[in-house]
């Protein structure tokens, strides 16, 4: 049996359990009596699913963890004793060939005899060990199931067990949570500081060239490459803070609208409409950048007498700001409407108009709020790649012009990162370092707005 199909006879397996826990509270039979039970019917219900979920999900993870490594050791086990000692790394292509040759994939040449003698080995394996974990789960799960039932008795506390478990799942997924964002900053770091090893970090924050070509070979000239960040975090805050100049004050605008002004069917078709534009793939705003945007503001600043170019730093900047206009808006107006109607009425009735109330009261309540909106799209502005690909090229030019190509971090770490890479040269582990220079830029953007949140909200609670 497949995991997907183990997985839907668990799901069943515990539909079932709830129901005749549930049943049993309903029923309140005990000894042929009936009695009154401590909790509700649907915690014991969820008591039973629990216990006959939970065990066989934990075994089904661990299985499938466990089950890759076993079965590689038995079948390579198997092979003669000449290709058990080839190297690791040609051991790992020998595996798998057999593994495609399982799958019915292309394997590299002609498999010899012992190739499809323990592919045929694999096969055996892996229809052994679904079958195994297929008993595995149900026996599991059904002993569980009984185990749990046989517990529920009207004394029997069944509420407090499932929220003290639901509390420990949830505390779970939030260490996980925490976990991941720790791996992926340790991650980052590490190869960093390799990549600091042999630049230096002056080097990195203060140059004002960036050009990551290395020499590959010892005798290769004219590659040394130099690796100075200021050009690209100049494109980047050029071309973020462009967008921002468009998506805040339309954004915001839209929803003190929406949420103020506008009538019910006037909102009921505008927000949906404005949140369409979340929804658009960025390459699709890309190509509206550079086929339709670049060429009028070129054409435009020809009108003027001034010099754009077909690649440009405010073409990104418009068509990400539309682009980011949604993120703005949708939050700033559930904001506006989670604002209490008691300081609206209290404005009002201290003589103020709709507009000056809007002004001093509504929107100095909701600036938390507003501040985390306009943080989740600067946080969107800086991580964009496609539109700055686009519509802004790839030069690391160092200008505050806004009419001439720039590029940003992020697309940098992608150029850095495509084809085929040694991770011992600097100019690979480059990528790790502006990863990390975005980190670092984010969370000083958290800190920030988490001070402005905080200083509003004790003076409005």
């Amino acid at each position: 049996m497949s995991s997907s199909a183990i997985l839907i006879v668990l799901a069943g397996l515990t539909l079932l359990a709830f129901t005749l826990g549930r049943r049993r509270a309903v029923l309140g039979l005990v000894g042929g009596s009936r009695k009154t039970f401590h909790s509700l019917p649907g915690y014991y219900g969820g008591y039973v699913a629990l216990w006959c979920l939970l065990p066989a999900l934990l075994l089904f993870a661990i299985w499938h963890a466990a089950e890759p490594a076993f079965i590689r050791g038995q079948v390579l086990a198997g092979l003669p004793g000449d290709v058990r000692a080839l190297p690791e790394a040609e051991l790992g292509l020998v595996y798998n060939d057999i593994r495609n040759l399982v799958e019915g994939n292309i394997v590299s040449g002609q498999p010899s005899e012992a190739i499809v003698a323990s592919a045929e080995r694999y096969a055996a394996l892996q229809r052994i060990s679904d079958l195994t974990l297929t008993v595995a789960v149900l026996v599991l799960g059904l002993a569980a199931l009984g185990w749990a039932f046989m517990r529920i008795r009207p004394d029997f506390r069944a509420r407090n067990k499932v929220e003290r478990t639901l509390e420990t799942l949830l505390m779970g997924a939030s260490t996980i949570a925490i976990f991941t964002t720790i791996g992926i900053f340790l991650s980052v770091l590490f190869e960093a500081l390799r990549f600091f090893q042999q630049v230096s970090p002056i080097d990195f924050l203060f140059g004002l060239s960036w050009s990551p070509q290395t020499a590959i070979r010892a005798d290769q000239v004219g590659s040394s490459g130099t690796f100075g960040v200021v050009p690209l975090f100049t494109g980047t805050l050029l071309i973020s803070g462009i967008a921002m100049l468009v998506a805040v004050p339309v954004g915001l605008m839209a929803a003190i609208y929406l949420s103020e002004y506008a009538g019910s069917r006037v909102r009921a078709f505008a927000k949906p409409t404005l949140e369409v534009l979340a929804g658009i793939p960025t390459v699709v705003y890309g190509y509206f950048a550079a086929l339709t945007v670049g060429p009028l503001l070129r054409q435009f600043g020809e009108g003027l007498g001034l010099t754009v170019s077909s690649e440009s730093a405010l073409g990104a900047g418009l068509v990400m700001g539309i682009m980011i206009i949604p993120f703005v808006s949708s939050l700033s107006d559930d904001v506006i409407n989670a604002v209490p109607q008691g300081l609206r009425d209290g404005s009002f009735g201290l003589g103020a108009t709709h507009s000056e109330t809007i002004r001093q009261v509504v929107l100095p309540a909701a600036l938390p709020g507003i501040v985390g909106g306009v943080l989740l799209a600067v946080s969107r502005a800086i991580g964009e790649t496609m539109i700055v690909v686009m519509a802004a090229g790839l030069a690391a030019n160092l200008t505050v012009n806004p009419l001439e190509a720039v590029t940003t971090v992020t697309v940098q770490i992608v150029t850095l990162l495509v084809g085929d890479q040694e991770f011992d040269s600097a100019k690979t582990l480059a990528a790790f370092a502006l990863g990390l220079l975005l980190f670092v830029t984010t969370l000083i953007l958290n800190i920030v707005a988490l001070h402005v949140v905080r200083r509003y909200r004790e003076e409005y609670e």
